[in-house]
């Protein structure tokens, strides 16, 4: 039966363990994590308290954690251990999309996909339930009919991740504040990161569709900050549909972060008069000039943390009149405020049309005899509101020449103050207040109208490009963080640690010797300093044995480019941390539908016209001639569309119409 008490996760049954949530997972808390993967797994597993019928036939453990002690929040972990043999699906399918199958693929070295892993005996689940599923997971507890795999199957969780036995691992989803968890975002990340970390997991993938208010997170942070919102636990590209790979990926993320606002502002007055306003907005809040696309989102997102929650609070910056205060000046404000106003006068005859710099120029000088007066005032005024005008600045995309806008903005402020000479009295520092609920609004409109919506833009010279490295980056939704694993685990006292790996062959049905053979990725061995080879071929064939399923029955037979006895001392002949390879064959393998592998194995071709050559988890259509699979988005299908029942490629359609006509 369940030990849980449901009564708002406050505390369980007295006596029983309460393990603080912030720093649980890391090393010493609550388990000493010096081993391998599974070992460390194991270890953490003796402190929780077992569970029974929440996953069907599965073993389960929980943690109650505490996130607050005033005012009192409690959380669970659960832990489920999920044995192939009670798994629906014996394949992962999360390390199908990753990549393909390939057995010759040397599993220690870099690889984008985790098809040509060999499928593990166990995974282990790591759950926070959210309040909707933890009671959905515990309504059978007083029943005689457990749910089988209950918990797992569940969407929903506050968190979800699961780990295969060689510690490789998914984490399947987090859901914050907005969906009505305890927990912030980034407190179910860091959790996470602890454990992958604490744990020694290798490397963890992650498939990111999170939005936040309507807005993709992947590609609003990547404009932001150059990296998805994950990207601050290091998770970097791991794979992209239709055919994108990391320098795409990164081209695209550059491309976007480096669109000058002052092109945006150049070729917006027609169809996004809101986004000019926007840009004048900011431009004053900040301080400072935003140059591109990037230093806006940056700059806006930022502000974010800055502006009370409070929706009726204003953020209140003060703007500091750069022409006037900038103390590096050499004129007196006086002459400085003149050239403005010849500068200003000169652009309101231009009646609100692009006008070069030469030009403004030139006409400034009939009444300001100083070039270089004028030449520090034109480059001050960029992008700067001076009184009821905000003078627009941008480089003509067509001539390369800098050119000059003034726009009327007292319609959009109506309360801006001057900063120029007003009765003799300089007012350098007039306000620009924002409320968080405008602030999130304007993020929302610029993300929509700049980054989706931009159709009406995309004809114009430079516009292509945001369409462009927009659908690159959303089609980017796998990323990886490499967690190291346990090589920087700790040293045990009178022990050593030692690395082995396993390459080996299978038989055919004549017993010959496959020239197909694998390579496992590295385990952690402790072992006494006098251990012996027999003793650790007994051990890496146990280990390797209890890991995959392909080698239950594996058998060690050497060890690659060595040759030692078995009596001989292991740490006299190999230095303590060392690598070594046994070289052995699987005996009776375990079979399991379309092999051992994680990827399964299909002889469908893929051939699709972005370049991608095998199944990426997007949705795609077969031709009913060739039998190729392209994507149907590729070939024009909507995804809101059904798939005809008959689809017939261009090649073959071509090929039809080159028929000779019957008689």
């Amino acid at each position: 039966m369940s030990h849980l008490d449901l009564s708002g996760c406050k505390k369980r049954k007295r006596g029983e363990r309460v393990f603080k949530f912030k720093t649980f997972g890391q090393r010493g808390y609550p388990a000493e994590f010096n081993g391998s993967f599974l070992q460390n797994v194991r270890e953490l597993l003796e402190f929780g308290q077992v569970e029974t019928h929440l996953c069907g036939a599965m073993t389960s453990w929980s943690f109650q954690l505490e996130v607050f002690r005033h005012p009192s929040l409690h959380v669970y972990l659960f832990v489920i251990e999920e044995p192939i043999e009670l798994s629906i699906h014996h394949h992962c399918q999360h390390c199908q999309y990753i990549g393909t199958v390939n057995p010759k693929v040397n599993s220690n070295e870099s690889s984008s996909g985790w098809g040509h892993h060999m499928i593990c005996n166990k995974k282990y689940h790591f759950l926070l339930p959210s309040k909707n599923t933890i009671h959905a997971c515990l309504s059978h507890v007083n029943t005689d009919s457990p749910c089988k795999s209950n918990l797992i199957g569940l969407q929903g969780h506050t968190m979800h991740g699961v780990f295969h036995t060689n510690g490789f691992g998914h984490l399947l989803c987090i859901n914050g504040l907005e969906t009505g968890s305890d927990l912030a975002g980034y407190q179910i990340m860091e959790f996470w990161d602890r454990l992958c970390t604490g744990l020694g997991a290798r490397k963890v993938s992650f498939k990111d569709t999170s939005q936040k208010k309507g807005m993709d997170l992947r590609l609003l942070h990547a404009v932001a900050y150059g990296k998805p919102w994950f990207g601050r636990w290091d998770y970097a590209f791991g794979r992209g549909s239709f055919g994108i790979n990391v320098e795409m990926y990164e081209s695209a993320i550059k491309a976007l972060q480096n669109v000058p606002l002052s092109l945006l502002a150049h070729h917006l007055d027609a169809c996004k008069k809101d986004i000019l306003i926007l840009l004048s907005r900011y431009q004053i809040v900040s301080g400072h000039s935003l140059v591109t696309l990037g230093d806006l989102f940056h700059f806006m997102l930022e502000l974010k943390f800055q502006v009370p929650k409070d929706s009726s609070t204003l953020y209140s910056s003060q703007y500091p009149g750069l022409v006037l205060s900038d103390t590096s000046c050499r004129w007196s404000p006086k002459r400085v405020e003149m050239a403005i106003r010849v500068v200003i006068q000169a652009l309101k005859r231009a009646e609100l049309r692009w006008i070069s710099r030469q030009e403004v120029r030139d006409a400034a000088r009939a009444y300001i005899g100083d070039t270089g007066l004028l030449d520090f005032v034109l480059k001050s005024l960029g992008n700067h509101i001076v009184g009821k005008y905000f003078v627009r600045r941008c480089l003509n995309p067509v001539t390369k020449v800098l050119e000059y806008c003034l726009e009327d903005i007292s319609r959009e402020f109506p309360k801006q103050e001057e900063f120029l000479m007003v009765n003799n009295e300089t007012k350098l520092k007039p306000q620009q207040k924002v409320t968080r609920v405008q602030l999130m609004k304007d993020i929302f409109n610029l993300y929509k109208n700049v980054l989706i919506e931009h159709k009406k833009m995309t004809n114009t010279a430079g516009f292509s490009t945001i369409s462009v490295a927009t659908r690159i980056i959303l089609d980017t939704k796998y990323f990886f963080k490499e967690c190291g694993g346990e090589l920087g685990s700790k040293s045990v006292l009178n022990k050593s640690k030692l690395y082995c790996a396993v390459i080996w062959s299978s038989r055919d049905i004549g017993g010959a010797l496959s020239s197909i053979k694998a390579v496992t990725p590295y385990e952690c061995f402790i072992l006494g300093n006098n251990a012996t080879f027999y003793e650790l071929k007994f051990e890496v064939q146990k280990t390797f044995r209890e890991i995959y399923l392909g080698l239950r029955n594996f058998v060690a037979e050497s060890i690659t480019n060595f040759n030692p006895r078995g009596t001989d001392l292991v740490f006299e002949m190999v230095r303590p941390g060392g690598k070594i390879t046994f070289e052995g064959i699987e005996g009776q393998r375990e079979i399991v539908n379309g092999g051992i592998y994680e990827g399964v194995m299909s002889n469908f071709v893929v051939d699709c016209g972005c370049g991608t050559k095998y199944d990426d988890g997007e949705r795609m259509i077969c031709c009913d001639i060739c039998e190729v699979w392209q994507h149907t988005r590729c070939v024009q299908i909507p995804n809101g569309d059904e798939i005809p029942n008959i689809f017939l490629c261009k090649t073959c359609e071509q090929d039809i119409l080159h028929f000779p006509s019957l008689p």
